[in-house]
């Protein structure tokens, strides 16, 4: 079969697709939160309808990374795998709605898909870091605001133009880095980013429900670590403060500030009272 036939079919299979998908209703928050109480009774009906509502969503996500040369429907079929390993960890009880969390499940998957490709193009390190930077804030803020955030937020958090944001994510999206240079381990790339365990939505940190035991256990962290997160998540009245301004207050730069919050968290997870409290 030609080139040419080849592409007509799968043009052909992604129209049918669409149109099916567009037709399946979109779930209420209300409906995400019974059919995941249904998802963990066993119900595996649950399970399908919780995963055809949102195909809609792995198709956005897919035409993101549409300008590899990785047939766009191969993109999906990667995605939806992402999207079922997310509706079978998903969990109601963390109160963010299924599309936030599906997301990185389902941009881990398709990342994964196209480092086997091989057909990535690698930009400058200076220019991955900011991408992997970018995309950790991007996790980070979906978790503690239980939406995705917008690039002025992402922007206010790393303490960077919004227009840096915007043209990254650009950039992240026609030439994305997708494997470490084997030279250089601390290069990073994108599947560095949605392989990170410690911005894994699996992970609800210091939520309302444990924040009466998180406020004990931080008495066991040094207090620069104690100082960092009673700023980041606002905790005895204080205002929340972005990394840049954390370290203006302490005398540190906004990486150290980071590093010291990643340690403490860790910290916190590691204790078995707490690990307790958020079912880890």
């Amino acid at each position: 079969m030609s080139t040419r036939a080849n592409t007509s079919m799968s043009e052909d299979t992604l129209k049918m697709y669409y149109e099916r998908v567009k037709q399946i209703p979109l779930l209420t928050a209300e409906d995400e939160r019974d059919l995941s109480m249904r998802i963990q009774a066993g119900e595996d009906a649950a399970r399908s309808h919780l995963i055809e509502a949102n195909l809609r969503l792995v198709i956005k996500i897919a035409r993101a990374f549409a300008n590899f040369d990785v047939p766009l429907i191969d993109l999906i079929q990667e995605g939806n795998m992402g999207l079922i390993k997310a509706a079978e960890r998903f969990d109601y009880r963390r109160n963010v709605r299924f599309s936030t969390y599906a997301s990185w499940w389902i941009k881990q998957a398709v990342t994964r898909s196209l480092v086997n490709s091989r057909r990535a193009i690698r930009l400058p390190h200076r220019k991955e870091e900011l991408i992997k930077r970018i995309n950790k804030t991007y996790g980070y803020l979906s978790q503690t605001l239980s939406r995705e955030p917008t690039n002025g937020e992402i922007a206010s958090e790393l303490g960077i133009t919004e227009h840096n944001v915007h043209e990254a994510l650009e950039m992240s999206y026609s030439v994305m880095p997708l494997e470490g240079d084997s030279e250089d381990d601390e290069s990073g790339s994108v599947i560095d980013i949605f392989a990170d365990e410690t911005y894994s939505p699996d992970l609800a940190l210091l939520k309302d429900s444990v924040r009466e035991k998180t406020l004990e256990l931080l008495e066991a962290l040094m207090e620069k670590e104690r100082q960092v997160l009673i700023y980041r998540f606002e905790f005895y009245g204080n205002k929340k403060k972005t990394l840049k301004g954390i370290g203006e207050t302490m005398g540190i730069s906004a990486e150290t500030v980071r590093q010291i919050e990643k340690r403490a968290i860790r910290k916190l997870r590691e204790h078995s009272d707490y690990a307790e409290f958020i079912g880890a």
